[in-house]
């Protein structure tokens, strides 16, 4: 792979240069919000949940890395922006399924491990640039939907639910990007960041709610 080679994929960008994207890269300052909130409650809480700190510090990196992505724009600096939202997608569902729904380490990474072949499946059948390469997060919404649902009664399921939501709502500007482009030429990829800077404050507050005791349907 050629690391260098730039990379242009975004409505906003119309050169390769490092500020090409000033909206896509500032609004990046949304994860760090989100981050810097959730430590702030994290510290109030009692500062003693290591796994959410994790989360909050990933949230953190997504910001960074996503802001590198938009300004350098190369197939290197991709990375960066791509694997922090990897590392946080699985190592919430493994917090999910651990701490919401009891279940044993080794159940939780075989549902992770399919999670995963999953994810594998759907990127080698779906075109690559199918809702503008949004398709690859539709996996990681519909675990979220599956992992809120046994916990609708409860107050972390309902933060669950809401970043479902906002993450759906997300999702679809970032679907769009380079579809409006003649009609708005800043495009609405800044708009996935803001959104999904919400969304992310919302799974940190459901993490932060503690254990769910999950009852079968009555």
């Amino acid at each position: 792979m050629d690391w260098g080679r730039a990379v242009d994929l975004y409505c906003e960008r119309t050169d390769p240069s490092f500020w090409a994207e000033p909206f896509n890269a500032v609004t990046n300052a949304a994860f760090l919000i989100a981050a810097l909130a959730a430590f702030v409650r994290w510290r109030r809480g009692g500062a003693k949940d290591w796994s959410v700190l994790a989360l909050i510090v990933v949230t953190a990196a997504i910001g960074v890395g996503s802001f590198i992505f938009h300004t350098v724009a190369t197939s290197g600096a991709a990375k960066f922006d791509t694997i922090p939202i990897a590392v946080f997608i699985y190592g919430y569902l493994l917090f999910a399924l651990r701490r919401f729904h009891n279940l044993s380490l080794l159940v939780s990474l075989g549902i992770l491990l399919a999670f995963s072949a999953f994810n594998y499946a759907e990127a080698m059948i779906v075109p690559r640039g199918a809702l503008n390469g949004s398709h690859a997060y539709l996996p990681a919404l519909a675990a979220l939907v599956a992992v809120a649902w046994p916990m609708r009664r409860h107050e972390a399921g309902r933060w669950l639910f809401a970043a479902a939501a906002t993450l759906a709502v997300s999702l679809t500007f970032r679907s769009i990007d380079m579809a409006v482009c003649d009609v708005l030429p800043l495009g609405t990829h800044f708009l996935w960041h803001s959104l999904n800077g919400l969304a992310l404050y919302l799974l940190l507050r459901a993490a932060m709610v503690g254990r769910v005791r999950v009852q079968g349907p009555p």
